[in-house]
């Protein structure tokens, strides 16, 4: 295989592009080899991580092969094997990108947790997947201790894991159909479903990057996104794509985000081509952006930014903001790139090349500016299940199209505009947050009766997670207790930024809460 291959070979114009574009994925794939081991083989010493977690420490394509090598020795002769799911739980760093390999070069599932996740949040996605290890640094190892997880038989401390490298085993070889990676999404009914992606996942969001960047890769790029790793935009829409073609990765770990650090990054590391999440984008225009900058493509998705966000990209990254959509069951099918398209602000963009999208109803296509549900088919990102959960698998597919669960229309010339969401999904701060988890873990608080958790518009964070509580009783300090234990048990990110107490919920007659009232209200 040639590694670095492009699926486009160059920028034309849209409709060019999609009516040339046709899929080429051998039926034999290891996202392993793609992203490192064919580097490794060919150009040993290029660079692939720059980890400015603990200093600056460069790492080839040669180091990243020869240390997931080892480590899949080490978890082999632990007894991990084909189809077992592996966790990583930590930050922002190289040894990320080392776990997922290992694991895949088993043929095991790799499942990436984020960091900040609580004790409860662990212990549902860890219980659901069976996971057989877990690969971390000592902060995130540290949450596991109070869980009692028996199919858990291994713990990997990254910065301690002299003692689970072994000695090198063959590659298994995997189909481009066989599951890879699962990553957990939230709902807003039942608990957060397990999303099973095969190795032929990355090839799906190579054409959008490839658009979104604006002819990626380029000499001399470099990229970074402040995103978490363990998302599915930190971790597919840059990091293992740059891997793929040979791009240098910066890694970079953030204890809280500060746009004066994130400029230094930037400048300092030369950055060409970077995935800023909106709220990274609403922080970053707070400061002046510095002299020195080197990006020429800035890639956004996750919420609508609005034509004064893009405008102040223009104006102060000196690129326009290419906006993409997705989501974790089929990420990256659409794109509003401006130097291929007349990019309508406040628009999903069009379908990338190789993707089918229309609006669908549950009679068919809608006609030409109606609103129905974005429905979408024809990309290799497309994922295989959800985990342990057939109903809802089922659920997702109409008439052989994904339904992505939002509503748009379509203008005649293709372009697709966001709507609504037809569930209760919050989008704060780039994170799809379910709230089922979140009025779990509050009504288990003894002072609360009933909760009902909605996202109501933010400025910065496109929606805030707010928390409807009816209490028992007086509710002095329990706005810091709920908030504090939503931030312990789940995850930061999870926590309400405001509690609003009232004396009942809005219900249905058949006893379900109605959120949109209250967003309403």
């Amino acid at each position: 295989m040639t590694p670095g291959r492009r699926t486009i070979p160059a920028l034309a114009d849209w409709d060019a592009m999609r009516a040339a574009f046709r899929w080429d994925i051998p039926d034999r794939f290891n996202i392993a080899e793609g992203i490192c081991d064919a580097w490794a083989d060919t150009q040993p010493d290029r660079v692939a991580i720059i980890d400015l977690s603990d200093g600056r420490d460069v790492w080839t394509y040669a180091r990243l092969r020869d240390m997931s090598d080892r480590l899949a020795g080490g978890l082999a002769a632990a007894g991990v094997r084909a189809g077992d799911r592996v966790a990583i739980l930590m930050p922002q760093r190289a040894e990320v990108i080392v776990a997922h390999l290992a694991a895949m070069k088993l043929g095991a599932v790799s499942l990436p947790l984020f960091a900040l996740f609580g004790a409860e949040a662990l212990d549902y996605r860890l219980r659901d997947s069976g996971a057989v290890a877990v690969i971390g640094d000592a902060a995130g190892l540290a949450r596991l201790d109070a869980l009692d997880l028996p199919d858990l038989a291994h713990r990997v401390d990254v910065d301690d894991w002299d003692a689970m490298l072994g000695t090198p085993v063959p590659r298994v070889e995997t189909a481009a159909d066989d599951p890879a990676m699962m990553i957990y999404t939230s709902g807003t009914t039942g608990t957060p479903k397990g999303v099973l992606h095969a190795h032929r996942f990355l090839y799906g969001h190579l054409p959008c990057v490839e658009t979104a960047f604006e002819g990626f890769p380029q000499p001399d790029d470099v990229a970074w996104t402040p995103a978490d790793w363990a998302w599915i935009g930190g971790l597919m829409d840059l990091a293992m794509p740059a891997l793929w073609f040979g791009v240098p990765l910066v890694a970079k770990r953030f204890a809280k985000f500060e746009s004066g650090e994130a400029w230094d990054l930037m400048v300092a590391e030369r950055v060409t081509c970077a995935f800023l999440p909106p709220t990274a984008l609403k922080m970053l225009r707070r400061s002046a952006a510095p002299e020195g900058l080197a990006l020429r493509a800035v890639m956004s998705g996750g919420e609508a930014l609005g034509a004064d966000l893009l405008g102040w990209g223009r104006d102060a990254l000196g690129v326009p903001i290419n906006e993409i959509y997705g989501q974790t069951e089929c990420n990256l099918v659409m794109a509003a790139c401006a130097g291929t398209q007349t990019v309508e602000p406040g628009t999903l963009g069009r379908p990338v090349p190789g993707v089918e999208v229309a609006i669908r109803d549950a009679d068919g296509p809608v006609t030409e500016g109606e609103v129905g549900e974005i429905c979408t088919r024809g990309s290799p990102a497309t994922f295989l299940r959800y985990w342990n959960k057939p109903e809802q698998t089922e659920e997702k597919w109409r008439e052989g199209w994904l339904r992505t669960g939002d509503l748009g229309r379509a203008g005649a010339d293709g372009v697709i505009t966001y709507m609504s969401r037809d569930d209760d999904v919050i989008t704060s701060s780039g994170y799809r947050i379910g709230p089922t988890e979140i009025e779990t873990c509050i009504t288990g608080h003894p002072r609360v009766v009933m909760c009902a958790v909605v996202g109501l518009p933010d400025p910065d964070r496109g929606e805030a997670v707010t928390a409807f509580v009816v209490a028992d009783g007086a509710t002095d300090g329990l706005t810091a207790e709920l908030v504090d234990r939503v931030r312990a048990r789940l995850s930061p990110h999870m926590a309400p930024r405001a509690v609003r107490f009232v004396d009942a919920l809005p219900m249905t007659t058949t006893g379900k809460i109605m959120r949109r009232a209250l967003r309403n209200a």
